[in-house]
């Protein structure tokens, strides 16, 4: 049974949230229902996985809403050639965002040639929709952190992303903060991972980010912690 929820919410905070939609267990119906509740409380956009996006486009029909999805999600661990073709699967499906995971084996070794391959060619099987380059910051230095934003940024990626919720650690206003300062003000970052209240959606925000991922959107909004 959906928990209905009554009285006021945050309407700018949801305005910046992809509302996530990518448990394993997820079924249409709950996509569906999902969706609709997105609509309703006017967020970014949902976040599906692959199968999924299809639904959640006709279900977004007419609103602005944007659809997102992961690609190489959630270890990063495809070659660039996969990720290419899972974003042509996505775009032809009907994403408007793709979220992909870098390689990150492949950044610990320092090999980031591997990371510029995979940006440029997901950017070119995204054909003109929003790119952000996910790190997964909880296995990554600061350095590391660093050079991967300027890659991203020296790429024209849209946005850098923190974390994929799948991790054994999630967004922090410290990585926030400094994945904005290398990246500048032309560059989104978005947070996501572990945002299960609203003062600290609030923090990561006043950090630098642009917008949030979570699936505990509708509660955060009500500020029910």
């Amino acid at each position: 049974m959906t928990q209905r929820y009554s009285g006021s919410y945050d309407k700018d905070l949801a305005s910046l949230i992809d509302h996530t939609i990518m448990q394993p267990d997820v079924t249409t119906d709950t996509v569906k229902q999902q969706c609709e509740l997105a609509i309703r409380y006017d967020f970014a956009g949902v976040c599906v996985s692959t199968v999924h996006i299809a639904l959640a486009a006709q279900v977004l029909q007419g609103s602005a809403l944007n659809v997102c999805t992961g690609v190489g999600f959630p270890l990063g661990a495809s070659g660039y050639l996969l990720k290419a073709m899972e974003t042509r699967d996505a775009v032809a499906s009907g994403a408007d965002e793709i979220d992909m995971v870098v390689n990150i084996g492949a950044i610990k070794e320092g090999d980031y040639l591997t990371l510029e391959r995979e940006i440029e060619a997901v950017k070119d099987a995204a054909e003109g929709r929003t790119v952000k380059v996910l790190l997964e910051i909880c296995y990554l230095s600061d350095a590391e952190i660093v050079k991967v934003c300027r890659i991203a940024a020296e790429r024209s990626a849209a946005f850098v992303k923190t974390s994929t919720g799948f991790g054994p650690g999630g967004a922090t206003v410290e990585a926030v903060r400094l994945m904005r300062q290398t990246v500048g003000p032309k560059i989104g970052v978005k947070a996501a991972g572990g945002i299960n209240n609203r003062a600290f959606a609030l923090k990561l925000l006043e950090a630098g980010a642009s917008r949030l991922g979570m699936s505990k959107s509708i509660e955060v909004i009500h500020e029910l912690d």
